[in-house]
């Protein structure tokens, strides 16, 4: 199923605000819902609104949060999620850590006790689209191993930054710190094939390529991977004063019960070190210098980061975003959720 982007954020506010979201609330969601489904990163986008209604509707999300925003220095603050959408709160604490990083050429700015925020390249992008840099982490459900180790301590922590160019594009970032999202792994299931092996383990913390045997991911790069969820689980977690390590709630377990998970979004103003005409012009210059490398065998063209995802927008601006049958006519549906998310365990068949 083809749909206009303007189409499939309308399907989408008007299913979270029947949920029971704040109509204010609800049209932010649907924004970041489906900048990630035009990008092609539906993993993140409409797949998920039927979650996020259930979790809703049982009284997992605060509906009328009292979102407060605490300054806390000269360059710091902590937005305070009070249990509410994390889409919402983390993109009203970016609009605040723009507005301090223009004043004082850096912003730091901690995003506490909210729900799942989706795809965090939203938030990067704002502070590009502002002539910023922007950089941003948060926590996930703990389903990946540390190095050496057979049991799940840290999530797929991801980590986001973006930065402007001098023509309007950006170079973009957004990447989990394990080999492989989870997703993969339900579509291998689904498929009934095998994945790589380097991808997760199974109970016994030995790697497996059967996709029904998975007890936890890989970090990316075995040791680096697992110092950079570390990194991101200190300075979206306990740096906030939240749960962290394994102890950070999973999507699933109880959706009745608030996540209080954490974010932090840096922001850094290029006019208070290089200027901005400089910084944005040599931006273009690496855009430019990356596409120019001659390829390695098998590949056509060397990308810059983010840049897939132009394509991919200029597609689906052309043809409609690429909706799964199911999930559009659940989106036109009046029905709100179907019971199916409570306590699943993420790892079972």
């Amino acid at each position: 199923m083809r749909v206009s982007r303007e189409d499939l954020q309308g399907l989408i506010k008007t299913k979270l605000h029947k949920a029971g979201l704040k109509e204010e609330h609800a049209d932010i969601a649907a924004d970041v819902l489906t900048f990630a489904d035009e990008r092609g990163i539906h993993s993140h986008g409409a797949m998920r609104v039927e979650y996020y209604a259930e979790r809703i509707a049982k009284g997992g999300m605060n509906t009328n949060p009292d979102f407060k925003f605490e300054k806390t220095g000269p360059a710091t603050g902590v937005f305070h999620g009070d249990g509410g959408n994390g889409h919402t709160a983390a993109k009203l604490a970016m609009d605040e850590a723009i507005k301090m990083a223009k004043e004082s050429g850096v912003a730091i700015i901690g995003v506490r006790d909210i729900s799942h925020s989706g795809a965090i390249s939203y938030f990067t992008n704002q502070a590009a689209n502002a002539d910023l840099i922007g950089f941003s982490v948060c926590q996930s459900d703990p389903m990946v191993v540390p190095f050496g180790g057979a049991e799940p301590y840290y999530g797929t922590n991801p980590i986001a930054f973006a930065a402007p160019s001098s023509d309007g594009r950006m170079i973009t970032l957004d990447m989990a710190t394990t080999v492989q999202a989870w997703g993969k792994i339900l579509h291998a299931r689904s498929k009934n094939e095998s994945i790589p092996e380097t991808w997760a383990v199974d109970s016994d913390g030995q790697p497996t390529t059967d996709p029904m045997k998975v007890n936890a991911l890989l970090p990316i790069s075995g040791p680096k991977g697992y110092g950079l969820a570390m990194m991101v689980d200190v300075l979206s977690g306990i740096l906030l004063g939240l749960p962290f390590g394994n102890k950070v709630s999973s999507m699933y377990e109880d959706l009745s019960e608030y996540r209080k998970l954490g974010q932090l979004h840096i922001v850094i103003n290029p006019a208070f070190f290089t200027g901005l005409a400089d910084f944005k012009n040599n931006i273009t210059q690496t855009m430019s210098d990356l596409n120019g490398i001659k390829p390695a065998p098998g590949f056509s063209k060397v990308l810059y980061p983010g840049q897939n995802n132009d394509v991919v927008i200029e597609e689906y601006k052309e043809n409609g975003i690429e909706i799964v049958d199911d999930i559009y006519e659940y989106l036109k549906s009046d029905v709100i959720h179907n019971n199916q998310y409570d306590h699943k365990n993420p790892f079972a068949e």
